[in-house]
């Protein structure tokens, strides 16, 4: 099975916490907030979008920072996913 979003939509799939900082401090699992960083899964076909034109400017496998309470978490299998519109995308990651 594979997720096919419609319209504006894009299927996210979250990058892994550090679990270290950089000088060697192991951080508790249970403290650690989710990254809002995070890998293009799939990506919707855009077009009109509550009466607007909406032309999709993400792509399959691009790296982007989406907004911290945005989406709807999916699981399928054993992995987990995160629906969001583009528009809750803020940046990709060059």
């Amino acid at each position: 099975m594979k997720l096919v979003p419609f319209g504006d939509r894009v299927v996210l799939k979250q990058m892994v916490a550090e679990e270290t900082t950089k000088s060697g401090i192991i951080l508790a699992t249970q403290n650690k907030e989710k990254p809002q960083q995070a890998e293009v899964i799939a990506v919707g076909p855009g077009g009109m979008v509550d009466g607007k034109e909406v032309k999709m400017e993400v792509k399959v496998g691009d790296q982007v920072i989406y907004a911290k309470y945005a989406g709807t978490e999916v699981k399928l299998g054993d992995e987990e996913f995160i629906v969001v519109k583009q528009s809750d995308i803020l940046c990709s990651i060059q």
